[in-house]
């Protein structure tokens, strides 16, 4: 017997997220690079992020270097992507090269930007960006460690301690990007920071765990 679909988010109705997406105009577009293992994966966070943000694409693959619709796009933005390679720019808090009006005027700093996400274990995230020459060319960027290391991301397991879901890597991002977020609030009370924008979405990501946690079965 099929089980009964929301029309809205194409999940069961069980499990339907609608309740969870929180509207809002982006103004860094988005583009997530899916691993095509976390499609189907009710756990993850990007159909969340994606139904959320008003400017946010997925593209589904592992090696993109012949990609060409994401080919097409790179040349018309300044592509920043979001990866924590030695070769990484850290998102500050004010002042960031990235985000100021201050920055070298040449063709590519006019383009408007694109934050990348890779979605997938930190296995094929490193998989997708070593098979892919095209991300390798990109601005990296990553976080700093007071907001890398203040994950919620309690519904599945990851390898590495305090891992970000792609949710809140993308929020944490965004608000940097888009100076939503001011440095001496971080670390006076890292536990209330307010993320500007991205803080209802944020809000309805906890919820969104509390939801998925509910699924267990009970210890007791």
């Amino acid at each position: 017997m099929s089980r009964t679909l929301c029309q809205q988010c194409q999940r069961p109705t069980i499990a339907c997220i609608c309740n969870f997406i929180c509207k809002i105009d982006n103004r860094t577009s988005v583009l997530v690079l899916q691993h095509p293992s976390e499609v189907k994966q009710t756990k993850g966070t990007v159909a969340l992020l994606s139904r959320s943000l008003s400017n946010c694409q997925i593209l589904v693959g592992e090696n993109f270097s012949q990609h060409d619709e994401l080919n097409t796009m790179l040349a018309h933005h300044q592509a920043l992507l979001l990866y924590p390679s030695a070769q990484a720019q850290v998102l500050s808090f004010t002042n960031n090269e990235l985000n100021s009006t201050h920055i070298k005027h040449d063709i590519q700093s006019q383009l408007p930007k694109l934050l990348i996400i890779l979605d997938g274990t930190w296995k094929k995230a490193y998989r997708m960006f070593m098979l892919s020459s095209n991300l390798q060319a990109l601005k990296q960027v990553c976080l700093p460690d007071t907001l890398a290391n203040s994950g919620q991301y309690l519904i599945r397991k990851v390898a590495k301690k305090n891992a970000l879901s792609s949710l809140e890597a993308c929020c944490f991002a965004l608000a940097l990007l888009e100076n939503e977020l001011d440095e001496k609030e971080v670390d006076v009370a890292k536990s209330h920071v307010d993320y500007g924008l991205y803080q209802d979405l944020l809000n309805k990501f906890a919820q969104f765990n509390q939801f998925q946690l509910s699924f267990r079965p009970s210890t007791n």
